[in-house]
This record gives C-alpha cells, structure tokens and sequence, in this order.
C-alpha cells in the first residue's frame, strides 16, 4: 500500500547531528578510526554513587509505573535545586520527564498553534525548529554570529523581532552549540521585552552547571517573568547520564495542567529507578561536577589555542562544551570534507541556522582533540 504522511512529519529535516554521527560509525564500521567531535555527550561516567542509587533502587521493587509527573522525592530535590538559582516553583508545578528533549516537546506542543510565531536566537539548537514546525508554528530568527554569538549587543535585533504577535521566545544559555553564557544585562533585554510583549519564555538551562568563571542567570529569577517563564533542565549534561533519559520543566500550574495531558497520554512517567537515581544526583554529586568541569575548561582552552594557532577565530566559550570555529562559507560541505577526508566529525552551522561555521564538542580527551585539528590542518581545512 502506499502511505499518505502527515504533514507535520514532512516539515521536519532527520537530525544533521546524527546524520554526522551515522557518518562516523559507518566509517569505523570499516576499520577507520575516526575522531568523533560531533556528540552532544559528556564522555565522563555517571558518578557512581548514581549508579549505586539506581540499582538499590530496583532492588528495592521501584520498577513499576509511578505518578505520571514525578515521584515526590525527586519533585522536592529539584524544586530545591530551583531554589538554589533563584526560581520559586511549587513541588505541583514541576513536571518530570524522559530526558529533556520530551519536556521541551511537552511545553511546544501545548504552547503553539498553527501560525503562531516563535522567535529563535540563531545558532540554536536544531531540536527548536523541528519541534515548533511539528506544532505548525512558524519561525523568526535573530543571529549573534556578529557579535560571538553573545546576546547583548544582539538585543537592538532581537527588539525589531518580537512583537504583540510573538507567541513564545526561547532562550537557551549555556548555549548549544555555541557555548554562550547571557550576560545579565541581556537577560533583562529579554524580561523588558517578554513582558512588554507579553510573550512566554522557555529557559533551556540543561548546561547550567557547565560554565568556566561565570555563572548562568535563570530568566524565572528577575522581576515579572515568573509567571511567563518556563525553566527546562535535566540530568544528560552536567551528571552524565544521557542514556538515563531524564529530565524535567517547571511552569505556572495553567501550562503544566494542560502540559501534563501530553505527557501522560505519551510517555506515561519517567523510569521509575531512575527518578530515584536523579535525587542522588541532584544532592550528592558536586565534587564529581566539578571535576567534570574543570577538565571541560582545560580542553577548552586547548581547542582555542589549537584553532588560534591556526588563524581561524573562534569565540571562547563561557559555558557548556561547544566551540564554534568560522570555517567556510559552504559549512556543510566543510563538514564532509572533515568526515570523508580527515576522518574527523564535526556538525555544520547551517544546522543551526547559521552558515559558515561548525560546532566541535570538546567532550573528547586532550589527544583526541590534538589528533582531530592535526587531521583538520593536514587536509588543508584548516
């Protein structure tokens, strides 16, 4: 038989990022051995205190479905992990989810209407874009690639953009891919026009505890945005438990009411074991962070000497784990030339609605990272 697709299926491009990543497993399928700086995923272990948690967890019987938006302890530690960044939430107004990804989905699906607008601060995340042309809402967009991806001097931009017409704004700091961390002053940029438009605000903020020297502002913390604000975090990131999938937003109760009608006719609830693990992470785990993220720093700092070495500028990012070099005005086939000829992954800007550059995980050893920009340099990408 021959199928009829929905339309919202074929609005959305398959993922570049794991496109790139097919890429590199068919070539070390074949035998080559390929520096993979393409994953958005932390090459550290789940602390083991986690892990131990997760397994006396199901040896304790928490293997079976739980309340759909989250057992209590866990909805307790995060609305105290709130707490700590400033942010008043309601243990009622958290909603915990199978990774990040699906809470994003959640809010987007109740949030947007066919032609409703949503405004992007360019690179962003490529998951942005799917998930609101799914809604069938449109998009507009505003670049800080001129001013190293930073928001401030972009917020003159960002203020022709939305308008009484703007339905949802999402901002995303740390920033993937670029690793921007929003000065304070832009986050205010944001509040005056949120609310002078009255406009919603989804705060991405699942590399929060990834940032070098500076500290990330959560937008539900400043004056009048806690009512418009929806704070989206998870455990992939700073505990390095991608695969645990597990992640949670917090909103006003009229959003996570309607929200909640999603999640549980979709997912049900996130695992029960690992909800139990998440509080071991949230309460217990600053000291592996830390170290996690001073060896960020350091390969940091490498990977914008290596690049300066070479005369190719890339902005020094203050957070996450993402550099954005300028390559070429044809970024993807930059990108192919990496994967194909250097044998090196790399995920091109035009991905992320900004052409020229291509975003690098620094989620790799020191080595790797030498060896990745040698091959660059040796294929003349450099």
């Amino acid at each position: 038989m021959t199928m009829d697709f929905a339309s919202r299926v074929e609005r959305v491009e398959p993922s570049a990022t794991l496109a790139i990543s097919n890429a590199a497993s068919e070539l070390e399928a074949e035998g080559h051995d390929v520096v993979d700086l393409s994953v958005g995923e932390p090459d550290f272990p789940t602390p083991e205190n986690v892990v131990q948690a997760g397994k006396d967890a199901m040896d304790a019987g928490h293997t079976g479905y739980t309340s759909s938006n989250g057992i209590p302890e866990l909805k307790d530690a995060i609305v105290d992990k709130l707490a700590d960044d400033g942010l008043d939430y309601a243990t009622d107004e958290v909603v915990v989810t199978p990774g990040g990804k699906q809470g994003l989905f959640e809010v987007i699906m109740s949030l947007i209407d066919d032609g409703d607008e949503v405004v992007l601060l360019d690179p962003a995340w490529v998951s942005y874009e799917a998930m609101v042309k799914m809604a069938g809402g449109t998009l507009s967009r505003v670049d800080t690639s001129p001013y190293d991806f930073q928001l401030e001097p972009a917020l003159d931009e960002l203020a022709d953009v939305v308008s009484d017409d703007t339905e949802l704004l999402v901002v995303n700091s740390p920033s993937n891919p670029t690793g921007a961390v929003y000065s304070d002053a832009a986050m205010e940029g944001v509040r005056d026009l949120a609310v002078e438009h009255d406009v919603a605000v989804i705060s991405d903020e699942i590399y929060k505890e990834i940032t070098y020297g500076v500290e990330s502002t959560s937008l539900g913390s400043l004056d009048g945005m806690g009512d418009r604000t929806i704070t989206l975090n998870g455990f992939s990131k700073a505990y390095s438990m991608t695969g645990w999938r597990l992640g949670y937003y917090a909103a006003p109760q009229a959003l996570v009411d309607q929200s909640s009608k999603l999640h549980s006719h979709s997912v049900s609830c996130a695992v029960n074991f690992v909800q139990h693990a998440g509080v071991e992470a949230l309460q217990n785990t600053e000291d592996a962070v830390a170290e996690m993220v001073e060896a960020f720093e350091s390969r940091r700092d490498l990977l914008v000497d290596l690049f300066d070495d070479h005369g190719v500028h890339a902005a020094t990012p203050d957070g996450a784990f993402y550099l954005m070099p300028e390559v070429a005005d044809d970024d993807q086939a930059w990108c192919e030339a990496a994967i194909e000829d250097a044998h090196v992954a790399t995920v091109p800007g035009s991905a992320f609605g900004t052409p020229g550059y291509a975003r690098l995980s620094y989620a790799a050893s020191e080595e790797r990272l030498k060896e990745g920009v040698q091959r660059l340099a040796d294929e003349g990408l450099l």
